[in-house]
């Protein structure tokens, strides 16, 4: 082998170690408090929790990028139903909470500033599992993640989020409510989920 092509082997070595040297892989655990509603409904919001794990993929200095499996318990509680009762002949009201259980699958975008300040946004797309809806549009749902977060420790990260939901999840022909305009259903009732938790990452895979 030539001199030339030796040392070009040689530096394509070090660039190979070196750019697999800044990637590196930590899976870890999340979970927290999420308060939830659904869009157009003026219900009150529905605490619950979330919980999943990640794997978090450092590409740089400053930006990761984040897989994540979340199951996460959301809707509305205090959703109030107008409806005519046809065996009293009357007009009704009905008030529910409502329940809607996602597997949610989101890619996160991770870029750091400062000590430990996290932006964090992605697409997630969420999966039923379980719902107590009478009738609804969709079943699944596409969702957008934004939020903001902060390194405690290596391992540790404080992280609040909004997942704003982008598909039409109820059927608002049946859940509605015309007697009242502060209880007036709009058309497009999306799903809107404020998280607030911690994750935990374990030590990093090179």
């Amino acid at each position: 082998m030539s001199p030339n092509k030796i040392f070009i082997a040689i530096v394509a070595f070090f660039a190979l170690q070196q750019t697999q040297a800044q990637f590196t892989f930590k899976p870890g655990l999340r979970g927290g408090f999420t308060f939830s509603t659904i869009s157009e409904t003026h219900a009150d919001y529905k605490p619950d929790f979330y919980i999943g794990g990640f794997g978090e993929i450092n590409i740089k200095k400053h930006y990761a990028l984040q897989p994540e499996i979340t199951y996460s318990r959301q809707a509305s509680n205090n959703v109030t139903r107008n409806y005519f009762d046809n065996n009293s002949g009357t007009e009704r009201v009905e008030r529910r909470d409502l329940k809607i259980d996602y597997l949610s699958f989101a890619l996160i975008n991770k870029f750091t500033f400062g000590p430990g300040i996290q932006i964090q946004f992605g697409p997630a797309l969420d999966v039923l599992l379980y719902d107590n809806l009478v009738r609804r549009k969709t079943y699944n749902d596409v969702a957008f993640i934004t939020g903001i977060a902060y390194k405690l420790s290596s391992n540790l990260t404080l992280e609040a989020r909004l997942k704003k939901g982008l598909l039409d999840v109820l059927d608002s022909d049946y859940y509605h409510n015309d007697h009242n305009d502060y209880y007036l259903f709009g058309d497009y009732n999306t799903n809107m989920n404020f998280q607030l938790g911690i994750s935990y990452s374990f030590a990093a895979k090179k």
